[in-house]
């Protein structure tokens, strides 16, 4: 079940017990392994959501997420020779206007993500929204702030986080985590729009065969789909026609 939008109300403080703590570690260890992979291919990729933050639960993902545009063969190529399994592939688009995604799962919890075309600021500012570090952050045990799905800010503390809501903090949530009013807003327009009417379907989702790449499988929806074609254009790429 999504997590609804919080009540405002002031500050409080969470603190975590043994279980949680080992909880983040463990799914860590496995984030760790991925963005080594990834490295060892020159490739720079983050963890962003709750393992970045620190609030993690048993139902919690491992969120990796490559910002730069790579050839998928490349990333897949990364995570096979680090002896990862692809459990599905995946090329999905939120809504016509915003960036194209390849999606590589390697557990139902455990996914790569990484955009097919260059990000805009915006998008790229989603995944700082909910808090990223990298993998040296990860290797020294760091956490960093980041909003939540009920619209709460996770500040990280020694023994737990401090959370608030953010909706009557925008400016100071915005200077915190290093993302414009603009990016906020629109999160706070989302999510309790969700609320009122129910999560949303996504632009497109398809799932690839083992015998189909990323590249190859965008260039087929593009063929049939004039806006991802304007999408492509305005984004640079040439190679769709």
């Amino acid at each position: 079940m999504a997590k609804k939008v919080s009540p405002v109300y002031e500050i409080r403080e969470v603190f975590y017990n043994q279980e949680r703590w080992l909880i983040l570690k463990k799914l860590r260890a496995v984030a760790i392994d991925i963005l080594k992979a990834l490295k060892g291919r020159g490739i720079e990729g983050i963890v962003h959501g709750s393992i970045a933050r620190g609030d993690v639960n048993e139902k919690s993902d491992v969120d990796v997420f490559i910002p730069e545009v790579f050839p998928s063969y490349i990333v897949e190529g990364a995570l096979h020779d680090a002896g990862f399994q692809i459990l599905k592939r995946e090329l999905t688009q939120a809504t016509p206007n915003h960036v194209v995604k390849a999606i590589v799962y390697l557990d139902e919890n455990v996914k790569v993500t990484f955009p097919l075309l260059s990000l805009r600021q915006r998008e790229r500012e989603f995944y700082k929204f909910g808090g990223e570090i990298g993998l040296s952050d990860l290797l020294e045990g760091r956490r960093t702030p980041g909003v939540d799905k009920r619209l709460m800010l996770i500040f990280p503390t020694n023994y737990g986080h401090y959370e608030y809501s953010i909706i009557y903090n925008t400016v100071e949530v915005s200077r915190l985590i290093g993302v414009s009013l603009e990016l906020i807003n629109e999160r706070i327009r989302v999510l309790t729009r969700r609320d009122e009417i129910g999560r949303t379907g996504i632009y497109f989702k398809t799932e690839l065969h083992d015998d189909e790449n990323f590249e190859e499988k965008l260039r087929e929806r593009a063929a049939k789909d004039p806006s991802l074609r304007r999408l492509l254009s305005q984004r640079g790429m040439k190679f769709i026609y």
